[in-house]
């Protein structure tokens, strides 16, 4: 098993390539001596590019719910104050759920909002955080080390209807009933491994799958362990009235349940001419950036701006 040493945890370098990020920026349009949020910090891909935008008269405000990925994007940061002196802005780091914004910014006070939703670089590639099936570890899947309840509680503790109904929902996976079932009987499952096992047993890849067969359900339980659709849901409605009128709001989502949450609540914000959408459909990675970074394959990338 893959996993970091007893006590402390290490984070590792990182060599992560952020998400759509020209487009991103692009769309956020950062203004010299402007107010920002990066909602979904992670290893500082984006906020390290929108710092060396903003100027000394800058404010980047920062939230990251996992700690670890918040020291690592602070080491980032301290290198981008390094290269650029001077002209680094204010940049305040808030180790909380992105949810928790509209309880910490000012009413219309921001120039922008950029939130990178799912899972990071650095929580994939570590086993220990469980979150992969790729190199076993244990079933933990929190975003935020420091509370909530785990993977393996879920896997463990949910009865089978309950098991069934998460990863048909949250996985949107078929063929749901029938590994909540394996699950149930292969109890206790401990480990990464051990859970992608059973499900590839209870239901093994068909013709024309793209993906391995445990994917769905390892979405789901994450989703389910972090909130993340409540989490999403919870800044989409708060975000209109933290922006500045011509304010911009830049959301990537990497599944069609998050997608759609972004492309309903943009639309109802249209026609109550909240926001003007500035992509009529979801901007996409271009092939070469989908050689390069695999991730980015799945990332859809919806902007609007708050209307003057």
């Amino acid at each position: 098993m893959d996993e970091a040493p007893q006590g402390e945890r290490v984070v590792r370098k990182q060599q992560h390539v952020p998400v759509l990020l020209d487009e991103a920026l692009e769309y956020l349009n950062v203004r010299p001596g402007g107010v920002y949020v990066d909602a979904t910090l992670g290893l500082a891909g984006h906020s390290s590019q929108i710092a060396k935008r903003l100027g000394a008269k800058g404010r980047l405000i920062c939230f990251d719910r996992d700690p670890q990925a918040m020291e690592a994007a602070k080491a980032r940061l301290e290198e981008v104050r390094a290269e650029i002196g001077s002209e680094m802005p204010e940049v305040v780091f808030e180790p909380r759920a992105f949810s928790e914004a509209s309880s910490l910014i000012k009413p219309g006070s921001l120039d922008g909002l950029l939130a990178d939703f799912g899972v990071s670089s650095l929580q994939l590639d570590e086993a220990y955080r469980g979150f992969s099936f790729r190199s076993d570890g244990p079933l933990d899947m929190r975003m935020d080390t420091r509370s909530g309840e785990t993977a393996e509680q879920v896997v463990n503790q949910e009865d089978e209807n309950e098991l069934a109904d998460l990863i048909y929902e949250f996985g949107e996976e078929r063929r749901s009933r029938r590994i909540a079932r394996a699950i149930v009987r292969a109890r206790p499952i401990t480990t990464t491994a051990e859970l992608a096992r059973v499900v590839s047993a209870a239901a093994p890849s068909m013709k024309g799958d793209k993906i391995h067969p445990a994917t769905r359900t390892f979405q789901a339980l994450r989703i389910r362990v972090n909130d993340e659709l409540g989490e999403i849901r919870t800044l989409l409605k708060s975000a209109p009235s933290l922006l500045k009128p011509g304010g911009r709001l830049v959301l990537i989502s990497f599944h069609s349940l998050e997608d759609r949450l972004v492309k309903d609540a943009f639309r109802e914000a249209g026609r109550d001419k909240v926001f003007e959408v500035l992509t009529k459909k979801p901007v996409v990675a271009g092939e070469q950036e989908e050689m390069r970074n695999p991730r980015a394959r799945s990332a859809k990338m919806r902007a609007a701006e708050k209307i003057k």
